[in-house]
């Protein structure tokens, strides 16, 4: 799956209007939320610690219009936890968010 989120796209420019720094800066902590939900599902061991972390994620897509995010947290959701298949989509995911 190629990164291709436009809605993403769309909220950080929205949000940061003409302003190149702010719009730096959202895009660095939208990236650092979504590492960091992603390594907290990477090492959930329980039901409990993989639904919040998945949760996690599915609210910062929301939050930020990012419908694909969303999908990726409704999968993880309906996986067991530690599904490699749902941790590598949302890494994939998280990579080519940081690479744009």
């Amino acid at each position: 799956m190629a990164f291709s989120d436009g809605h993403l796209d769309a909220t950080f420019a929205a949000a940061a209007g003409e302003d190149p720094t702010l719009l730096a800066e959202l895009r660095a902590v939208f990236g650092e939320s979504l590492d960091r939900q992603i390594d907290l599902l990477r090492r959930a061991r329980c039901d409990g610690n993989w639904t919040v972390a998945a949760m996690r994620l599915k609210s910062l897509g929301a939050s930020f219009d990012a419908p694909d995010l969303v999908g990726l947290a409704e999968e993880a959701l309906d996986s067991a936890p530690g599904e490699p298949v749902v941790i590598r989509k949302l890494e994939r995911f998280a990579t080519e968010f940081n690479a744009a």
